[in-house]
Order: structure tokens, then sequence, then C-alpha cells
């Protein structure tokens, strides 16, 4: 019976309300080299643990996983590759923040420190603050074209940035729908017309990279907030905190624009009501943003893989 099972050690946070799944003992070896090269061997050689670790029966489209990984880069103190349930990419701001808040957790990171995190898109510099709360500045970000016109297939047309946040956007300063969590279905179903669109149409980034991503950004319920979204992620889920990644791509839009000053913050909204503070700053010409939160650890578990299950490798 022993023989039949395979264990994974994980340790489960939220990050305003997104989880993640951060994999520290028992996960797959995608060798060594930049961090980009073992994403693709880990899709290559064991995309099955992805399934296993953050689709059902044990996970759900909303949960991100995290393989802990040596670094390459030996200023970084850790390597990370990022997963859900519709596969890899290549940087993830809430799971950054609940990775770091992992590593506290594990005694892996000490409080109040500054650390070096790599991950597929590049490394990110990651700060423990005194009250517990995490900021990542992120790699380079940039908006790559901006109001783009894109026709819904008869349902009208809608206009928007493509920018990268250390994954691709679509980016609509949406006037028209209500960003409230009670139109989540709508909401989700109006985006995905939106990813389609972009596909159909042809609309990537400079090098033929496919749009995963939508984020509409409208007015904040909140007082002390300046914008609220609602993100598509990867696959068919909707982001509950307010995606770093699309704060970061969104903000060095911003800062193109004038809207935005270096150093000014700028407190984005989630769909369900949490926050992150972000601001930017220009480094040698690149557009640093930096995403501020926090993460609470909900779990410490063993995952246990019995391959006498059928759905031991996910539910597909």
């Amino acid at each position: 019976m022993g023989s039949s099972l395979r264990m994974m050690r994980v340790i489960d946070s939220h990050t305003a309300g997104q989880p993640t799944r951060v994999i520290v003992e028992g996960g797959p070896n995608p060798g060594e080299g930049p961090l980009a090269e073992r994403r693709a061997r880990l899709r290559e050689q064991s995309d099955r643990f992805r399934s296993a670790v953050v689709g059902e029966p044990r996970g759900s489209d909303a949960l991100v996983g995290a393989l802990l990984v040596p670094p390459s880069d030996p200023s970084c103190t850790a390597g990370v590759i990022f997963f859900d349930s519709s596969g890899y990419f290549g940087m993830c701001g809430h799971g950054t923040i609940g990775l770091i808040a992992t590593l506290e957790y594990l005694g892996m990171v000490k409080a109040a420190g500054v650390h070096r995190i790599e991950t597929p898109a590049g490394v990110v510099t990651t700060e423990l603050h005194p009250n517990g709360e995490i900021s990542v500045q992120n790699v380079p970000c940039f908006r790559h074209r901006k109001n783009v016109g894109v026709d819904l297939n008869g349902a009208g047309r809608v206009v928007g940035d493509v920018a990268y946040g250390g994954n691709w956007f679509f980016l609509v300063d949406e006037e028209k729908q209500e960003l409230t969590a009670d139109r989540v279905d709508p909401l989700t179903h109006y985006t995905q017309a939106i990813r389609q669109a972009l596909f159909h149409q042809k609309v990537t980034g400079p090098r033929g990279e496919p749009i995963d991503s939508v984020a509409l950004f409208g007015p904040p319920l909140r007082r002390d907030a300046q914008s609220r979204n609602f993100v598509l992620r990867f696959g068919k889920t909707y982001g509950r905190s307010p995606c770093g990644t699309a704060t970061s791509a969104k903000l060095a839009c911003m800062l193109e624009d004038g809207s935005i000053q270096e150093d000014q913050n700028w407190r984005q909204e989630s769909i369900v009501g949490t926050t992150f503070d972000a601001s930017v700053k220009v480094v040698d010409g690149a557009v640093l943003p930096t995403v501020r939160g926090s993460a609470y650890i909900t779990a410490e578990s063993m995952l246990i893989v019995d391959e006498r299950d059928p759905l031991c490798w996910g539910l597909t």
C-alpha cells in the first residue's frame, strides 16, 4: 500500500482573499538552470503534479500553486514557479506575497527583511515590513499598445490597452459595467468574450504572446481607494485580490499617460473589497511598480496521491 502513495507537504495562505498553495516538500524536481527553462520542463515532464495540487478534487480554479525551488541566481533567497488549474505563468503578485508569508512561517526569512525572489518572468524584490505587510517590487512593466479596439462578435466594441505586468493583460477603463461582487457572473462572461475576441482578432504581445488576462477598472466603492477592478485570470476564474500583476500593468500605463507620478500611492480595490497599495518608479529607464499587501497562513497539510485512485492526479 505504501508504495502506491506519494506525499507533498504544502502551506496554504490567502492574500487579500486570493489563495496560494506553496509546495515545500515532495514536489517534482524540474532540474537546474533559469526558471523559465525549469517551468518548461515542469510543463513537459511533470504536468500531472500541477493538476494534482491545484485541480479538483484537492483544489479549485481560484487556487494558485507555487513550487518552491532553489534559485539559479545566488543573490536570491528562493525560486518559485507559479501555476493554476489552467497552466503556468511568469509572475504572480498575490502569490509572491503569499510565498514570503509562507517562508516567514517556515522560519526561512526573518521579519523586516528584504529578499530577492527568482521567478520565470525575472527577479523581484520583496520586503517584509515590521507591521506584517509585504511589498513586491515587480519586474519591468510597460504598455505595448494603447486604445486597441476589439469587436465583440456583434455585441459592441471595447477599447483597451495591451500591457505587461509580469503577465499580459488587456486593460479596460470600464464605464458601462458596474464592478460589484453580485455581478461576478456577467462580468466573467463579458471578459471571457473580450479574451476570445482578442484571440480571434490576433491581438497579442510584441512577440505574439497571448493575452491571457482581462482587467476592468472603474470607480472604487471604498472611500480610501482610487480604483476598483475585476480581473479575469488565466482560465475561467476571476481574481479575488486586486491582482498584483494587473495593478502593475495599469500603473505602467498611468505613468506613461502622466496620470500618476513616481512614488505616488495608488490604492487598488478588488471586486471583493480588499486592497493593495501600489506605487511606481523608473530605474535606468525601466518602469518598476511595487505592490504591497498582507497574506495569512490558512493551513499546513500533506497532500496524498494514491495511485490506486483514478482521479489521484486531478480531475481534468
